[in-house]
């Protein structure tokens, strides 16, 4: 038997919303399944999230709905108009759902797939805190949880938690969150040919002489950029900072950086080649609060990091002393003192980033990640889609 025939016809994936950067995994997930029909479902973000969104997702097709927000920034709930209007109209004998129980809209839509006897895959980055510190609303976190027939998050750190809950391993799936490194193999590519052009982009950019410290990534409180840029102020060695991204917390950020450092450059967001060349000046990669693919693009590059929460993958991906440090979220002590460290010896710097290099090519490939998926679809397909209550149900979505 084919890897296509243990697999179902059609598969479905809901997002909140897919940002430029995710589009890639779409597409070699579809690449990946050419017998298998896939199509996937989202809404569009805020505007004052400064997401950039993605333009089309190649031959897998994608189907727009209406995001609605009840909330603030931080904290709110969410209604997704058209979801089950598109689950009436494709059908998909397995669904992939956004796990975060503040999606509403989801838990419809998992209760009509588990009515029809289809299977519901949930993507998440691991559990909640308060399912894992048993505080309050963990008993339903829990419940909501086992109520799918697999979660696949991004890290063997997160998959733990999972089962440390009491969630069966078999259940829960890795798929590490990966990027397309066709930029950063162009950057190389450039440099090789004509190595000023490192001097150059320095120019551009506004840097001047001594290290770079990069962040890439939204500007928000819980990405903790503040405490970078204090961290970066504490320094006995000068270092600059480069900031690229935008959103709601910019304007303090700016402000701050203006009173403690100055050597702090703000490019607002960055894309393809112009993002390439922000992580080709860098010296050393900080992402100091939580955040996503950001880290996977720095190793792609070949840059050492310096990780607080990023999205779980850290674990993973970031071997102290060898390619980086992990960092204690939100101790601006911890962040000075490895920040001292790491500028006091450029030549372990490079070594470090040709680690990461290394490591990034085994552990976090777009191969990888749709592997991670292909083998929880087709688990979860296989142990319940020919049930008998599968097939006396299998007409219940299309008849709504």
């Amino acid at each position: 038997m084919s890897e296509d025939d243990s697999l179902p016809g059609r598969i479905g994936f809901q997002q909140r919303v897919i940002p430029i950067y995710r589009a890639p995994f779409f597409e070699h997930l579809a690449e990946r399944m050419p017998r298998t029909r896939l199509q996937v479902f989202s809404g569009r973000p805020r505007k004052a999230e400064a997401v950039a969104e993605a333009n089309d997702l190649g031959e897998c097709p994608w189907v727009r709905g209406r995001n609605c927000y009840l909330g603030g920034e931080r904290k709110y709930l969410l209604w997704q108009s058209g979801l089950e209007r598109w689950l009436t109209a494709y059908a998909p004998h397995v669904l992939v759902l956004e796990a975060n129980p503040r999606y509403l809209s989801n838990l419809l839509a998992l209760w009509r797939m588990r009515s029809a006897g289809r299977p519901v895959i949930g993507w998440t980055l691991g559990p909640a805190r308060r399912a894992r510190r048993g505080s309050d609303g963990a008993p339903f976190l829990l419940n909501y949880y086992r109520s799918f027939d697999g979660l696949v998050t991004y890290s063997k750190a997160g998959a733990r938690l999972f089962t440390g809950l009491g969630l069966a391993e078999e259940r829960v799936f890795v798929a590490p969150n990966a990027v397309q490194p066709g930029d950063a193999r162009r950057v190389t590519r450039m440099l090789d040919e004509d190595a000023t052009l490192l001097f150059r982009w320095r120019e551009d950019l506004g840097l001047g002489a001594g290290p770079v410290i990069l962040f890439v990534g939204r500007l928000q409180p819980r990405k903790r950029v503040d405490l970078l840029l204090r961290a970066c102020a504490r320094q006995t060695r000068p270092v600059q900072v480069l900031v690229v991204g935008d959103g709601p917390d910019r304007p303090r950020l700016e402000a701050l950086g203006e009173e403690i450092l100055p050597r702090a450059r703000f490019v607002g967001e960055r894309f393809g080649l112009d993002l390439g060349i922000c992580f080709a000046v860098a010296d050393l990669f900080v992402m100091p609060g939580t955040g996503g693919l950001a880290l996977q693009e720095a190793l792609t590059y070949g840059k050492p990091v310096a990780v607080a929460e990023a999205d779980g993958s850290q674990a993973d991906l970031v071997q102290p002393g060898l390619n980086g440090w992990l960092m204690l979220p939100g101790d601006e002590d911890h962040l000075a003192m490895i920040l001292e460290e790491a500028m006091a010896n450029p030549a372990r710097l490079r070594a470090m980033g040709e680690m990461s290099l290394t490591i990034v090519e085994h552990e976090a490939t777009l191969e990888r990640m749709s592997e991670g998926f292909i083998s929880a679809i087709r688990e979860v397909w296989s142990s319940k889609a020919h049930t008998p209550r599968a097939r006396v149900t299998s007409a219940v979505l299309r008849k709504g």
